[in-house]
């Protein structure tokens, strides 16, 4: 079920809030806990199991890591967490890249292929389940009161299937005791239309726009670099989309999720973009992997092999492909070269910094777009090699200039002062009518693009 469906916005949605204002506090984490596995039943019922197993297995083993001091049943019980999380992860997600390249090493008539149904939102909620054992384990958090909050903490619907990955700490105090407000509800339905419009307005114009420059068989140079550009607006605008509208969701009952992305393409350094861009996945790989393998305190040969690994599994986080493998190497190579740089060359203006950043961002997108390697070198190729410089309309360029102003000029949603007041509901009306009928008016509804992870 997708948050812009007709069945979401006027039967699911309403029908949820109707009921969770009108039961008691004691109740309501009781009714998301079951409107959330309704929720996920639409689209993955079932995988349901294995999400609870996830639940259970991290509830269980949480709660001994803080009721033991004993250092190493407290790591069998974390080991125990890590395991079934990463093993479910792994046996759905990579099982194919791994049959796949041994079979490569040995053979594809003794290790023939094998692949499994991905459900949906796991790369999400295991990262989200984990984070918990690991702060119980380093004494950070309390353990959760109750099975029924730890399972409405993992499995809250808005932020179930795309983040952003919300970390026990953030809600603790929330699950057991949270205020509503009317601005607090009027801020969240404005995120909500707001990441609505963001989607169905111009992630998914973007992505039609975009789409008969990358059914070329051959692009040019111009063709390749107004693909990418709109590319990299249509992946940005889309999964912030997804983003606003989940932490829209959560103000509606009463919960503050961390914000996702802060402008990343106005970045001025690689750094920086990774401090801007899917915060909750950067620094969840931060904190309990970069900085766990030694972090930037072990010299710059370990520092730079720290920021390598980290980047290369966060690369494979997105998906059991080679293509994301190279993405994170290379963003990870980056990350690398900025600070083997810094301080050795000369410092250029802002918007200097800006644009190289962006282009730089933008041609790291290419493998991260296509499936296939052959597809990655064909558009690098076409982007900084002579394949022709071929020819794009003017309504490629304008969207490419619209887009950029988009990113760069306005002031941030969650910068704006959002109330119940006549010209803020009369713009978000008039909103979110537009994404409605503009977004059903095409011939199909894409989903999220990180519905996929």
């Amino acid at each position: 079920m997708l948050f812009f469906e007709y069945s979401f916005l006027f039967v699911f949605l309403p029908l949820v809030l109707a009921v969770y204002f009108t039961l008691p506090h004691s109740a309501r984490n009781s009714w998301l806990l079951v409107s959330s596995c309704v929720f996920y039943s639409f689209s993955s019922w079932m995988f349901l199991p294995v999400l609870f197993c996830s639940i259970a297995v991290d509830f269980v083993a949480g709660g001994r890591i803080a009721r033991t001091s004993d250092p190493a049943a407290r790591k069998r019980w974390l080991l125990v967490s890590l395991v079934t999380n990463l093993g479910a992860l792994a046996g759905f997600k990579y099982l194919g890249l791994i049959t796949s390249g041994l079979g490569d090493l040995f053979g594809h008539e003794r290790i023939p292929l094998l692949e499994a149904a991905l459900p949906v939102g796991i790369s999400f909620y295991t990262f989200q389940s984990m984070s918990y054992t690991l702060d119980l384990y380093r004494r950070r958090i309390q353990p959760a009161c109750s099975f029924r909050d730890f399972a409405a903490y993992v499995s809250m619907f808005p932020q179930l299937i795309a983040g952003p990955i919300v970390r026990y700490a953030d809600l603790e105090s929330q699950l057991a005791r949270r205020e509503h407000s009317a601005d607090q509800f009027a801020s969240g339905v404005y995120l909500f239309v707001v990441g609505m419009a963001k989607k169905l307005l111009i992630a998914d114009t973007l992505a039609k726009i975009s789409a008969p420059l990358f059914a070329q068989a051959a692009p040019g140079f111009c063709d390749a670099w107004i693909a990418m550009l709109l590319f990299s607006g249509q992946i940005y605008f889309d999964f912030s989309a997804y983003s606003d509208m989940a932490i829209g969701l959560g103000r509606l009952f009463g919960f503050e999720f961390p914000e996702n992305f802060r402008s990343p393409y106005r970045a001025t350094s690689f750094a920086d973009f990774w401090r801007r861009w899917h915060i909750t996945l950067s620094s969840w790989l931060r904190d309990y992997l970069y900085i766990p393998l030694g972090g930037n305190r072990s010299g710059a040969l370990r520092t730079h092999l720290n920021l390598l690994v980290t980047m290369l599994l966060g690369g494979l986080w997105h998906g059991a492909s080679w293509n994301f493998l190279l993405w994170g190497g290379v963003h990870g190579a980056l990350l690398c070269g900025e600070r083997i740089c810094r301080g050795r060359l000369p410092v250029p203006p802002k918007a200097v910094r800006q644009a190289m950043v962006f282009l730089a961002v933008t041609a790291v997108w290419v493998p991260f777009k296509f499936e296939a390697f052959a597809e990655t070198l064909l558009w690098w190729g076409a982007m900084f090699g002579s394949s022709g410089v071929g020819s794009v309309g003017l309504i490629e360029t304008a969207a490419v200039a619209l887009l950029l102003l988009l990113v760069w000029l306005p002031r941030r949603i969650y910068d704006w002062d959002l109330r119940f007041d006549l010209p803020q509901v009369a713009y978000a009306s008039a909103l979110f009518i537009s994404a409605i009928l503009i977004g059903y008016g095409r011939a199909e509804i894409s989903p999220f693009l990180y519905f996929r992870f």
